[in-house]
């Protein structure tokens, strides 16, 4: 399952649903398509999406270009770098989150996307 991210910074990203946390990626798949504003924190974009599923296997340290679902703000993340929370090259996330799938092309592209920036969101 692939879900295509846009925005008007980035064009459209492709992303590949993992089973890693296959809960999370079977409701977030099931809630497409999704449209949110983006935040952002270090190199992390974030925003609330209408999802609701607790912790499953939720890690403190993503690899760049993972996407999670942080369950204290039912939110979409999108890790393309160091966050506040990091400690030395790690990419933390602010709280633990669920990972679910990875950017198949290059990550830093969301560099550009600047807070309040439409994201949407669809299967590819």
């Amino acid at each position: 399952m692939r879900i295509k991210i846009s925005t008007s910074a980035t064009g459209e990203v492709y992303t590949e649903l993992t089973d890693e946390n296959p809960a999370t990626a079977k409701a977030i798949w099931e809630g497409l398509p999704i449209e949110g504003r983006a935040n952002t924190w270090g190199d992390e974009i974030y925003f609330s999406i209408p999802v609701e599923v607790g912790a499953e296997n939720p890690k403190e340290v993503v690899e760049m270009g993972d996407l999670g679902y942080w369950p204290p703000g039912s939110a979409f993340c999108i890790f393309f770098g160091k966050t506040p929370a990091s400690r030395g090259d790690e990419i933390r996330p602010a709280s633990p989150v669920n990972v679910f799938g990875r950017v198949t092309g290059d990550p830093e592209v969301f560099k550009k996307v600047r807070s309040g920036e439409r994201v949407t969101l669809k299967r590819a």
